[in-house]
């Protein structure tokens, strides 16, 4: 039989001594007979399958291999949606241990916010109950901590596990053994802890060897820590790494030349570290070409100690001299040892080594995410390779796609890449639209009424569509954007409703790497919903929402993560969410240069900007605790109200005291607007003007620069308060349109504009109103991240909202078209 047919044997798991040629082969490796033999075709046939087998056998985590399998790995362990969604599109992920919790004493460390300011995902590993699981929740470490957890090293896993299959669930904290093992059954290739176990001194005579060691010689997962405790012997600890043949490397940390492995509260151990990395991108090229490789040990990254917490070598040598002296003297041997020691050296140390011992840990994980975010650009070329290999193949190895196991939900997004930046971020709701239109002849002699009859069933033609003013803005904003320059932030249930939001979603083709699924952690969470009952002309009769997830959960950490990561040109923020989290959307878009606007949603939300004002202790006018800025440091840039949501934010301003702020009247102060009724009625019309909507928009301009106010079929409302050097100050064509111009010597302020612009289209035949304001907004904004000047945009966006007006979906999917008008009114002057 020739090495081909074996070989295809091999492949096609036929031939039966392939495998036990394998065994010999791994058994009997001193011999060198049985690998070198020609004579031994099947021994060939293995070694020829190893050498050609493609990078599927080891790119692909041993999760998905495992969860695919006959071996039910996938009803054993838990990953949550979040984590297994980052992972299977290599998103930036980062393992963390639940022992530094469950038998830690250093209280709250926060690593999980660390993670995702960083831009990476949290995958806090454990048992809970019996079950592993990696993504853990606060509220689920919070029960291990306060019902007791076993330390979980690889030995324990089966154990505890097995004893929760019996119905004996027992909580386990995993250590760095235990944590490598979960973390590479979900995939994930990063891990970042505190301090790695090591060979206890006199270990060559008693093998008291951290698990943590032989772990890193045999399961590919990238640790990074700050070395090893100084009461270990660290040479040993070294040395049986190599044998290992796991990989140590220092982060040099700004040092130049060979550098020492640290020694945790030190930064250097007397030991060089057998490799050294510059930087974070050094060490994601390692883990990637270990990965491509196909080799199967660990990686550790040691990372020193922050220079500010460090405590010399020299003061820790002789402060664990004395600990590791009374250990022996007083008879603390074993599980008892290590204990004794750490508390004596936080008595000798004054208690110093606790602080730094939070430092290194923090500094640790945040280390590791900027890793993981390097790491994920390699997998997502968005970096070439550093040098070019001196031999070529076939074709250059590719990044490794990583693909989710069944057992978990579908991911949120078809191509999510949280790294790169978006032009536009849209913060809001997304729902399940039901559109309910009567079609007459409910009743007897009903067959010509336009309006449903009340307490009876009505024949109706119902619509379903994904909706949501969040998403309804994102879909406009990208329908007429660039490939990947729109990313909608928002949460969705796991529900019937929230499935079918994410399937629709990724048809879309709109990237949702920011839309949070909130499983079954959140009891009673339902995705929301929207059920609008029109007349037979289409007009809304009555509508019912459910926004409550919007309103139940506030996760600020997470989307200060998401805008952080986007850095937006244009963040979006609806109403839908609660006062504080608007709040939140608005810090984060300032903190990072964004121009922000906001849609009201309704009457009632409106006001949700608009929290009651309280004026500041201090003598700076231009913000009170309700959390606004005045201009030219406005907090919000533009909204886009409709007439009585407009009216309700002036009347919520008013109540809450916005109108009292002494920066608010030196603004109004600026636009000298007394006697201004007949220009309000030149401008706009006697009707707007006799329900007051120049003055509401004229009001709120000092805290939202930009009004544009939607009014239906009379068209829409432009105020805009111009800074100083605004150039329609002096432009002819905007002449009639300057309201007013500054009276005194007000630095920043330049004049008002106010331009009311007819309806683009008188619209018969109406199919739905849903969506149209939304369309209108995403339009808009379109035209703004392009640069466009709103007046120039204001037309363009009418036309998309009439689309809109004339279509079943929520956002008409002709808006294509509209992209070249778009692109051409954002670049004219």
């Amino acid at each position: 039989m020739t090495a081909q047919r074996l070989l295809d044997r091999v492949r096609s798991g036929s031939g039966s001594g392939s495998c036990s040629s394998l065994s010999l082969m791994r058994s009997r490796s001193s011999s060198s007979r049985l690998i070198c033999d020609p004579r031994r075709r099947p021994c060939l046939a293995v070694q020829t399958r190893l050498l050609q087998t493609d990078r599927r056998r080891y790119s692909q985590s041993a999760s998905k291999h495992a969860l695919h399998s006959s071996t039910g790995l996938g009803r054993l362990l838990k990953v949550s949606e979040e984590v297994a969604d980052a992972v299977a599109t290599n998103r930036p992920v980062v393992a963390l241990e639940t022992t530094i919790y469950t038998h830690g004493a250093l209280g709250d460390l926060h690593l999980e916010d660390i993670v995702r300011k960083h831009g990476a995902v949290p995958a806090v590993c454990g048992v809970l109950a019996g079950v592993p699981t990696v993504g853990l929740t606060v509220p689920e470490v919070e029960r291990m901590v306060h019902e007791g957890a076993q330390k979980a090293s690889r030995r324990d896993l089966a154990y505890l596990v097995g004893k929760g299959l019996t119905g004996k669930g027992i909580h386990g904290g995993t250590t760095i053994s235990g944590t490598m093992v979960l973390a590479r059954l979900a995939g994930i290739r990063v891990f970042g802890t505190g301090g790695l176990g090591g060979v206890h001194r006199g270990g060559h005579d008693s093998l008291d060897i951290s698990a943590d060691l032989t772990e890193l010689g045999r399961t590919r997962v990238a640790v990074i820590s700050s070395g090893c405790k100084g009461f270990l012997d660290i040479p040993r600890t070294l040395e049986y790494l190599e044998t290992q043949g796991a990989l140590v490397s220092t982060f040099a940390d700004g040092r130049t030349g060979a550098v020492d492995f640290p020694a945790f509260w030190a930064r250097d151990s007397g030991c060089a570290s057998p490799a050294v990395v510059q930087n974070e991108h050094e060490a994601a090229a390692i883990i990637l070409a270990q990965e491509q490789l196909g080799i199967e040990s660990g990686l550790h990254f040691a990372n020193p100690i922050p220079e500010a917490f460090a405590i010399s070598r020299e003061d820790m040598e002789a402060v664990i001299s004395i600990a590791v002296r009374e250990a022996e003297e007083k008879g603390f041997t074993g599980n008892k040892n290590t204990p004794y020691i750490l508390t004596r050296i936080k008595e000798l140390t004054q208690g110093r080594s606790v602080p730094a011992n939070r430092a290194l840990v923090q500094a640790n994980v945040e280390r590791a995410a900027n890793v993981a975010v390097e790491l994920s650009r390699l997998l997502l070329g968005a970096s070439p390779a550093p040098h070019k290999p001196f031999y070529t193949t076939r074709a250059p190895p590719k990044p490794i796609q990583t693909q989710k196991a069944k057992a978990t939900p579908e991911p949120t997004a078809a191509t999510p890449q949280p790294i790169h930046t978006s032009d536009i971020l849209v913060a809001g709701s997304v729902a399940l639209d039901l559109s309910c239109d009567y079609a007459g002849g409910g009743s007897l002699g009903a067959e010509n009424a336009v309006t449903p009859v009340l307490h009876t069933s009505n024949l109706a033609s119902i619509n379903q569509s994904v909706g949501g003013v969040g998403h309804n803005v994102a879909l406009a904003a990208h329908r007429v954007s660039e490939e990947g320059n729109v990313r909608l932030c928002s949460m969705v249930g796991d529900d019937i409703a929230g499935s079918t939001i994410l399937s629709s979603l990724k048809a879309s083709g709109l990237d949702t790497s920011c839309i949070r699924k909130l499983g079954l952690e959140y009891p009673s969470t339902r995705t929301a919903q929207y059920v609008a009952v029109n007349d037979a002309d289409k007009n809304l009769v009555v509508a019912m929402a459910d926004m409550a997830i919007f309103t139940n959960h506030s996760f600020p950490t997470y989307w200060n993560s998401a805008v952080a990561a986007a850095k937006p040109k244009w963040l979006v923020v609806d109403g839908n969410w609660a006062a504080a989290d608007i709040q939140t959307f608005l810090q984060a878009g300032r903190r990072h240069h964004a121009r922000i606007a906001f849609e009201p949603v309704s009457t009632a939300k409106s006001e949700r900007l608009l929290a009651p004002f309280q004026p500041s202790s201090s003598t700076n006018t231009k913000t009170g605790s309700g959390g606004l800025h005045l201009f030219p440091h406005a907090s919000v840039d533009l909204a886009t109200p409709n007439q009585h949501e407009l009216a309700a934010m002036y009347h919520a301003a008013t109540r809450n005291g916005y109108f009292e702020n002494p920066g608010w009247f030196e603004v109004i102060d600026a636009f000298g607007m007394l006697g201004a009724r007949d220009a309000f009625e030149r401008l706009t019309s006697a009707e707007l003007t006799d329900a007051g909507v120049p003055v509401q928009t004229i009001n709120l301009l000092p805290y939202i620069p930009t009004i544009v106010t939607k009014l239906g079929p009379r068209g829409a409302l432009l105020t805009a308060l111009l800074p100083r050097r605004d150039p329609r100050l002096r432009d002819p064509d905007a002449a009639p349109y300057v309201l007013t111009r500054c009276r005194n010597d007000h630095p920043h302020v330049g004049g008002v504009y106010m331009r009311l612009f007819p309806a683009a289209e008188t619209v018969r035949d109406v199919v739905s109103v849903n969506g149209v304001g939304d369309t209108f907004l995403g339009v808009l904004v379109a035209g703004l991240a392009q640069g466009g000047r709103i007046e120039n945009l204001v037309d363009v966006a009418q036309r998309a909202a009439v689309l809109t007006l004339k279509s079943h979906e929520s956002v008409s999917d002709e808006l294509f078209g509209l992209k070249n008008e778009l692109r051409l009114a954002a670049l004219r002057e």
